[in-house]
């Protein structure tokens, strides 16, 4: 008996430590929280088995954290609103920098998910690139920004890493900038489809102009060879009347729509 209670307690001791400990996953870094709620300065790297028996731990993602902006309306150049507008933004958090920022910045500027994890400064990057977004819509046109989505992309992200380095945020590092939908407002896309066909009626005009000039062009030869040909007509017709006068015709063809005179003398007996 007295050997059994020992070995009870080592088990019991195994499983509260087994439950009692925290291990920090990959791509996390975790923050020890005192039972007296202060919070350490040294980061809990990625592996490292804490116990919670006394205190807990946060753990918090820093690698490639993403944060979507949707939704949103900017002012284009031509100062049409834009009917939907959003981008994905990818940012990393360097480790050491983990208590720095959970300590010393607003919480109001990280999200905690579902799990307990908390994504810091996620709803400051979504601000940060809401506000780009705005700055830079307001130098395309709307029917151009997706032809100049790449150019747009990096616009962003520059005005982002900017504002990150006027913060004094290094340990925040913006690796991508991917833009969705930039879909123009309903009055521009229909003020561009009638432009179209404008220029599209325009054209078929200018076709219809050179068909009609060319028919002219073809009537007004035919008119020239037509008066040449009544002029042969009269000439063969002076011919034939130079012939009678002449006692050299002694016959005829009269068209069929002749008006004139034919005087035809009997032959000699």
């Amino acid at each position: 008996m007295k050997k059994t209670i020992p070995a009870i307690l080592l088990v019991l001791v195994a499983a509260v430590g087994a439950t009692g400990c925290t291990i920090v996953d990959t791509g996390e870094v975790g923050l020890r929280v005192n039972f007296d709620k202060t919070i350490e300065n040294s980061e809990l790297v990625a592996g490292s088995f804490n116990q919670t028996l006394v205190g807990h731990v946060l753990t918090f993602p820093v690698k490639d954290v993403s944060v979507d902006v949707k939704d949103l309306m900017p002012l284009a150049a031509d100062n049409s609103t834009m009917k939907d507008f959003d981008i994905s933004v990818v940012y990393n958090i360097t480790p050491s920098a983990v208590s720095e920022l959970y300590i010393n910045k607003s919480r109001s500027f990280h999200m905690v998910d579902n799990t307990g994890d908390i994504y810091l400064m996620h709803n400051y990057i979504y601000q940060t690139a809401r506000n780009a977004i705005y700055k830079t819509a307001r130098k395309y046109e709307a029917l151009n920004m997706n032809d100049s989505r790449s150019q747009i992309e990096q616009e962003i992200q520059e005005i982002m890493v900017k504002t990150l380095i006027d913060e004094k945020l290094a340990g925040i590092v913006i690796s991508q900038v991917r833009v969705g939908s930039m879909v123009p407002s309903d009055a521009v896309k229909a003020s561009a489809d009638n432009l179209v066909r404008a220029k599209n009626e325009e054209k078929t005009k200018e076709v219809e102009v050179q068909i009609a000039k060319k028919e002219a062009e073809r009537i007004a030869a035919l008119n020239a060879n037509a008066g040449a040909i009544a002029y042969m007509q009269a000439q063969a017709q002076m011919k034939i009347a130079e012939g009678i006068a002449e006692g050299k015709v002694n016959t005829v063809v009269i068209p069929y729509d002749f008006k004139g005179m034919v005087n035809i003398t009997a032959p000699d007996k």
